[in-house]
Formats: structure tokens, sequence, C-alpha cells
């Protein structure tokens, strides 16, 4: 299987690179592809809202999201990593699924797979409820197959993060992909 996974977080050392680079390692192991997106380090403007598109065509802005554009739909499968940021995903991940409007209809027919990746510092059992529900209505819209979720609870720091379980809960859910 082809995946890409679209990094969000502007801490390249930080916990949830650390669940992506578990979870590649167990699907690479497993004899998948990954292709990675490093959404805080690109060059990805935030939409305009222009419909230039057509929610189909050609973006009017010419950035790096016409390469991730490609890989996403030569993909079958996207994995969301984000640190929480107020309850929700980073501002970096969000430009990038924003800009996903000009190939709505393309994304919605490949019925990809997806899974999302995630850290906090909180613990609460509340933690991630904002960013599971906007996971949750991303799934709707765009048809995809929600393969499952790391949510890393009590992971403030990376060496939380080290000494916690969901490392190697990345690795295998990474692992046992299907």
């Amino acid at each position: 299987m082809k995946i890409v996974v679209l990094k969000g977080s502007p801490n390249k050392h930080g916990s949830s690179n650390l669940l992506a680079d578990n979870f590649k390692k167990g699907a690479i192991g497993a004899g998948h592809t990954i292709t990675e997106i490093d959404t805080a380090h690109c060059n990805v403007s935030p939409c305009i809202g222009c419909v230039n598109c057509g929610y189909e065509g050609e973006c009017v802005l010419n950035d790096d999201m016409d390469v991730f554009r490609e890989q996403i739909l030569e993909s079958d499968m996207i994995v969301f990593v984000t640190p929480l940021y107020y309850y929700g995903m980073t501002a970096q991940l969000k430009t990038v699924i924003d800009r996903f409007c000009s190939r709505n209809f393309s994304i919605q027919q490949k019925h990809l797979k997806s899974a999302l990746l995630s850290v906090a510092y909180n613990s609460d059992d509340w933690t991630f409820e904002s960013l599971e529900s906007h996971y949750d209505t991303l799934i709707r819209y765009l048809n995809l197959e929600d393969c499952g979720r790391v949510l890393g609870y009590g992971c403030g720091t990376l060496s939380m993060t080290e000494f916690s379980k969901y490392p190697n809960g990345a690795y295998e859910f990474g692992k046992n992909l299907k």
C-alpha cells in the first residue's frame, strides 16, 4: 500500500514526529511504501477561497501543494500527524488540508484509508475530543476509511513520549496495516 504521512509539527524532533517515525518503521517493515510530507516546513499558502478551481481543477496558487496533490492522489492511505495545539491540529497541517479543495472530487472518489496520530500534554479523558471530531468530519466528507488512531495522552515532552506506550503503539499500528 502507498501511504502519505502528513506531518504537522513545527518541532522536527518532537513527540508527534516520534509517533510518525515509529509508524513508518512498522509500515515499511510490513511492505508498505511511505511518502512523507512535512507540512510545517514546506511552501504552502493558505487557501484564498476564490473557488477558481471549481473544487476539482487547477489552483491559482503555485506552491508545494501542486506536488503534494499528486502524491496524495497516487496513494492508498493518508496518515494525519499532529501535536494537539489548543485542542486541534496545527495550523500548518490545517493549511494543507484546506488546499485539498481543488481536488475534492478526486479525493472523495479514491476512498482512501486514513489514520490519525497525535500527542498532547494533557491527559484528561476529553483531551482529544475536538481533534477527533474534526478528523471524523474529514473522514465523512472525503469518504475516507478510518484505520485507527494513536492518541498519546500525557506526552508533553519528547522524554515523556519516549517512555510511554505510544511509540510502540504507533509501530504496531503501522506493522499490522492491511
